[in-house]
This record gives structure tokens, C-alpha cells and sequence, in this order.
């Protein structure tokens, strides 16, 4: 079993049901270990559109990297998600941010993901789950210094559940 962190993102739609639906699909092949508190996010880059709503899950996975970024792709493409513009407005994305110390310049899955240590919606609901996080040769909580949280908004009122079985 290798440790993987993954970030849920979506902004089109039930953007609360879409993290959901996620979190339930990674559940049935994998188990899943932490689900962060939801965020909502200004988009970064890109056209103009609504603004996101992020979490974290923090899974056991059984299968290599890029069997996990594969069953990933399906979950998008089941939730809706047509790959259009770079940064555009999605009803679901999700993102291997690291898959245990793997280290890949592919460029289908680039591992660690290059740009998690520049993102605020991916390293402070990561840090809620794993206090320890290490990205990159840093800790997690440094990289947030560094980032700042602009733009970050905490939405305790919507909760992902882990799925019955799991985790």
C-alpha cells in the first residue's frame, strides 16, 4: 500500500456534491486514511469564472501511480469533466500531489505535482489533516508562510464524509 495525497477541486455545478462524489468513487479502490475541511478558493490564472471549492484526502492506494491517475481521470470524466482550457472552470478536478516518495518527471504525472508548493488551496487543507506534511524536502506548514492564504476561505458548513467501509 503507498500514501497518497490528492486534491479535489471543482467550481461548476454542485461544486459541494462534486467533491462528494469524489471522495465516495476513491473509496471503492482506495482506502481512504483523512478528508480535510472543505475551502473555497478564488480561481488562480485562467478566464474568468466562479470561484472553487478544494479539499484534501489522504489515501492508501494499492496500485502504482499512474493506475491511481487513470482511476482519478475516471471520476472526473464520470462526474461530467470535459478537458478544455488550461485553468478553466471544471466541475471536477483531482490532482496526485505525492504518491509516497515517487519522484517522476513524466509528464502525464509529474510526482511530486510541481506546482503544490505554490498553492495555498492544496498545502493548508493538507496541513489540516497531517500536521507533519513535508513537501519537497519542506514542511508543509513553512511553504504556507511563504504562499500566505489569500483568496482562502474555510466553509465549516460542508463536511465530506467517508464513505461507509473506508478508511
Amino acid at each position: 500500500m503507498t500514501r497518497a495525497v490528492l486534491s479535489l477541486g471543482a467550481n461548476l455545478g454542485d461544486r459541494a456534491a462534486s467533491l462528494q462524489s469524489a471522495v465516495d468513487a476513491l473509496g471503492e479502490h482506495s482506502r481512504i486514511l483523512a478528508v480535510s475541511p472543505v475551502y473555497q478558493t478564488s480561481p488562480m490564472g485562467g478566464p474568468a469564472q466562479p470561484d472553487f471549492l478544494n479539499a484534501v484526502v489522504v489515501v492508501e492506494a494499492d496500485d502504482s501511480a499512474a493506475a491511481l491517475l487513470a482511476w482519478c481521470q475516471e471520476i472526473e470524466l464520470l462526474a461530467g469533466r470535459v478537458r478544455g482550457e488550461r485553468w478553466g472552470p471544471r466541475v471536477l478536478d483531482i490532482d496526485i500531489i505525492t504518491f509516497g516518495d515517487l519522484a517522476s518527471d513524466d509528464p502525464t504525472l509529474t510526482l511530486p505535482h510541481p506546482r503544490a508548493s505554490e498553492r495555498a488551496f492544496v498545502l493548508v487543507p493538507w496541513l489540516d489533516v497531517d500536521p507533519t506534511a513535508q513537501l519537497g524536502g519542506s514542511s508543509v506548514a513553512e511553504l504556507i508562510r511563504v504562499v500566505g492564504t489569500a483568496g482562502l476561505t474555510r466553509r465549516d458548513e460542508l463536511t465530506l464524509v467517508v464513505p461507509s467501509g473506508c478508511g
